[in-house]
């Protein structure tokens, strides 16, 4: 499954829709209308509770598995954080890391280059390829680490 990092077309992403048996339902065209106009991250039931808004019939199930494809394609991709909910974003964003608060929930992102040393040597001494843009370092912000000094 390499994926590309494009934008892809709402043409091509309904024939690669096609091409793996699914239709093009009102459902999965809001799911493809939700996916355009995200920002940021989003999980799974923020998209579903945009949808239902629209589409009270919508099962959550049409959420992951239209998610699922779309990151088969490369058009999302997912993280997960410390809660362990997977949250998704396009790929045309930049690759980050993340820093999440485990006190106040702030998520700050973090350039990939930050880590980059830790993962160079992660394939130096154990040969493992690390993807450290799909987590987070969970910890405390600057506010809540200088509240708890207090």
């Amino acid at each position: 499954m390499g994926q590309v990092e494009k934008r892809v077309s709402a043409s091509e992403l309904k024939v690669a829709l096609r091409q793996r048996g699914m239709r093009m339902t009102p459902q999965r065209q809001l799911i493809l209308d939700a996916v355009v106009q995200m920002r940021g991250h989003v999980s799974a039931d923020q998209v579903y509770q945009q949808v239902v808004r629209v589409f009270p019939d919508v099962n959550i199930s049409t959420v992951y598995r239209t998610l699922e494809v779309l990151e088969d394609l490369g058009v999302v991709r997912h993280t997960h954080f410390h809660d362990g909910v997977a949250q998704y974003e396009r790929t045309d964003a930049a690759r980050h890391h993340h820093m999440v608060c485990s006190r106040c929930g702030a998520d700050a992102e973090l350039d990939l280059a930050v880590l980059q040393p830790l993962a160079d040597d992660l394939k130096r001494r154990y040969g493992f390829e690390a993807d450290l843009a799909h987590s987070a370092i969970v910890g405390l912000c600057r506010a809540c680490a200088s509240r708890e000094g207090d």
